[in-house]
């Protein structure tokens, strides 16, 4: 066996994802809104003037992908690293080489680091030199928000991008090609799959193309040649090979029974929104779905009259992901029924509008003086920050302007008479509140 049938047989046993990972921009997939032409990120690669960068978004979304492709276009070196096998040795020897390449031949280093979210203090603090005097460019990637995941310094010397979940369309065109592709694909197989089991593993993916892809490769190797000698994978093939059956209602009907569940939470009716959970539950719908909805309406529909509310639903979505499907639907059901059973008001979802309606319409942005950071001003603004009343050298509460004077008036939220809004109404009077 010569060299070259040795490489092909290693790049045939990877997975089908690593096979067709993008190695262009052209072949690309997804993130229109980063790369599309024109844009600062894709501008910046094809000048090679990227700096340090966070890549942030969920997994299959093309984060490792995109770095590849900066390493293939980069004149400089490129420097692999994952935050859960990587130390602070590691960093220090990539740091050093990094180092002699830039003094002896002027050459830059990326230093690609996936789950950077998962390194410590003490690791980014090895990191952070080398970034701060552009020893190595960093680029970090991270299914977590960095902002509240990472080291504040390494942060904020980086540019975050943040990437989308794909889209079942760009999902559903990526398994085509690869269906098709007989060099890197599946194309050498020359198996049929049935539309509907196409439209499942696109639409199941959830916007992850890897699962689309491992779930592909795994339902047409496993699927045994009809008479005729063919691959044919069906949509009973396409939910074996995913473990999620597809939705038993079209989508018309998917749509009209997540309405339904909306509006029985809101109209508090637990027997409705119970059955409505459930039918798109054990319909084939994804259960995180019905949590994003229940939290929602949870602040939305029950607001300050029952805060409670909030707290149930986020923790019945804590224990969810502890617990896993089926038994994470009981907290599920019973945070339903909360936020059903609860008060309602949607003053809190009024209020917001109002303020955002100013923010982007009426933006006044002359603070009064006594409220601004007066940390850095002049003796002036020292003097004027002095008048600031500190509520508790006044018993918690005083009387004084926070808004611009062109806002002085606005009133966003006003407390109903109902749940524990009752209560805010008699703080409010028992502070003498004219607001």
């Amino acid at each position: 066996m010569d060299l070259f049938d040795f490489n092909e047989n290693e790049e045939r046993a990877k997975p089908l994802a690593e096979r067709m990972r993008a190695s262009t921009l052209k072949d690309f997939v997804g993130q229109k809104q980063l790369i599309a032409e024109g844009s600062l990120l894709r501008r910046a690669i094809s000048m090679d003037r990227l700096g340090s960068c966070i890549f942030w978004g969920p997994p299959g979304c093309g984060k490792t992908t995109l770095a590849n492709i900066i390493a293939a276009q980069t004149n400089g070196e490129f420097i692999k690293l994952n935050a859960v096998s990587s130390g602070v040795s590691d960093v220090k020897k990539a740091v050093e080489k990094a180092r002699d390449d830039l003094r002896m031949f002027g050459k830059k280093t990326y230093l690609m680091l996936d789950e950077c979210h998962r390194f410590n203090k003490t690791q980014s603090d090895s990191l952070l030199p080398a970034i701060e005097q552009g020893t190595i460019l960093f680029i970090g990637s991270t299914t977590e928000n960095p902002y509240a995941s990472m080291t504040p310094a390494i942060v904020s010397r980086c540019r975050v991008f943040k990437f989308e979940a794909l889209t079942a369309e760009e999902i559903r065109g990526a398994l085509v090609r690869a269906l098709t592709d007989r060099r890197k694909g599946l194309g050498r197989y020359e198996a049929e799959i049935d539309g509907a089991a196409l439209d499942h593993l696109a639409n199941v993916a959830g916007g992850d193309l890897r699962m689309a892809y491992n779930a592909l490769e795994l339902a047409v190797l496993t699927t045994p040649p009809d008479e005729t000698g063919k691959i044919r994978v069906t949509l009973s093939d396409a939910e074996q090979s995913i473990q999620r059956k597809a939705l038993s209602y079209n989508k018309d009907l998917y749509y009209d029974i997540l309405s339904a569940f909306c509006k029985s939470l809101r109209g508090s009716d637990a027997n409705a929104a119970l059955y409505y959970a459930m039918r798109i539950i054990e319909g084939g719908g994804d259960p995180l779905l019905i949590f994003r909805r229940l939290i929602a309406h949870a602040a939305e529909d029950v607001g300050m009259a029952d805060p409670q509310a909030m707290v149930v639903a986020v923790s019945a979505l804590d224990a969810f992901k502890n617990m896993g499907y089926p038994e994470g639907l009981l907290p599920l059901s019973e945070a339903i029924v909360y936020v059903c059973e609860a008060e309602k008001s949607n003053t809190v979802a009024v209020a917001m509008d109002a303020a955002r309606e100013d923010a982007k319409n009426n933006a006044d942005d002359d603070i009064p003086r006594y409220l601004r950071d007066s940390s850095y001003g002049s003796r002036e603004m020292k003097a004027e920050s002095a008048k600031y009343k500190y509520p508790h050298d006044y018993g918690g509460y005083v009387e004084q302007q926070y808004l611009p004077d062109s806002l002085k008036e606005r009133i966003y939220y006003t407390p109903s008479d109902r749940g524990f809004e009752q209560t805010v109404r008699k703080i409010r009077e028992k502070k003498g509140k004219k607001r």
